[in-house]
């Protein structure tokens, strides 16, 4: 792979990432509900996603998904759904926490799941690693390689963005320590993934 596809194809990762989508208010709403550290268990969700999205790319069956008119809407509005679930959670459930109090342990996984979900639900993450990736391969050359370079390059990129994220938010995630800000600390994190999802069902192929 030459250093000009490789460049673009990093560039235009880096735009991708920094513009808000479901899996960046996903991120934020993890790092205001349970700070900066613990929303990485979120990021590393949704990078799994993207490892096998990127496998699926690979062998060929990722262009006959994203062709599939059923399959997309099934997709979209699966994500839609959850997403505003995860959203009215948030809002409606109890996520204060006590001056003191140690976070429970089982709730990175669960954000972890969440994440994964997020991310594979997402057809606008499947129309992109099934149509604009093969834009970036060469034939001439063996494409697991060159599919392992933009993967692993996609990761690093994706996950140091997210993480910057997550630290933004993670500076006034105390506020969700505060039984005064706690509520409506919730209330901004579930609106967060509610507009994702909205977005996501809004979305037309």
């Amino acid at each position: 792979m030459s250093w000009t596809i490789w460049s673009l194809f990093a560039t235009m990762e880096l735009m991708l990432c920094l513009t808000p989508g479901p899996a960046v208010l996903f991120v934020l709403s993890s790092a205001l509900r349970a700070g900066a550290r613990r929303s990485i268990a979120s990021n590393a969700g949704i990078l799994a996603a993207n490892a096998i999205y990127f496998v699926i790319s690979a062998t060929g069956v990722g262009a006959l998904l994203a062709g599939s008119y059923r399959l997309f809407f099934l997709v979209k509005w699966a994500g839609a759904a959850y997403l505003i679930y995860l959203g009215a959670r948030a809002m409606l459930g109890d996520w204060t926490i006590t001056p003191g109090e140690e976070p429970m342990p089982a709730r990175a996984p669960r954000l972890f799941g969440d994440g994964f979900l997020v991310q594979a639900s997402n057809p606008k993450a499947l129309i992109f690693f099934s149509a604009l990736l093969p834009q970036f391969l060469d034939a001439r050359h063996p494409i697991p390689a060159q599919v392992a370079i933009l993967g692993v390059t996609s990761v690093i990129i994706e996950f140091f963005v997210l993480l910057g994220y997550g630290a933004a938010a993670g500076r006034i995630s105390h506020l969700a320590r505060q039984p005064r800000y706690a509520a409506w600390t919730n209330r901004i994190a579930g609106a967060m993934l509610a507009a994702a999802g909205a977005g996501l069902a809004a979305l037309r192929k």
